[in-house]
């Protein structure tokens, strides 16, 4: 048993960010087929957002273990949301 493929699912996003009461808060978050393409999201959406982050989050299908790796930050993101990717 256990020889076959493991059961991860890789998925990238662009998390966005917005202000309200003068803090930064995310805000939607969108899917993205490739790495290049949540990065080039990203970047394209930060023009007219405070802040967006591209993200690669790897899923244990099995345990349901998340693993969330920033691929790229496009102007202002909160401090603490790469610590609170981990907790996730």
């Amino acid at each position: 048993m256990g020889c076959g493929p493991m059961a991860m699912k890789t998925t990238f996003m662009v998390q966005t960010f917005t202000i309200k009461r003068k803090r930064l808060v995310p805000g939607d978050r969108e899917v993205s087929q490739t790495e290049s393409g949540a990065l080039k999201k990203a970047e394209a959406m930060a023009g007219r957002l405070p802040g967006t982050a591209a993200i690669k989050v790897v899923a244990d299908d099995e345990t349901g273990e998340l693993e969330a790796t920033i691929l790229g930050e496009f102007g202002e993101i909160p401090e603490d949301f790469a610590e609170s990717l981990q907790s996730a």
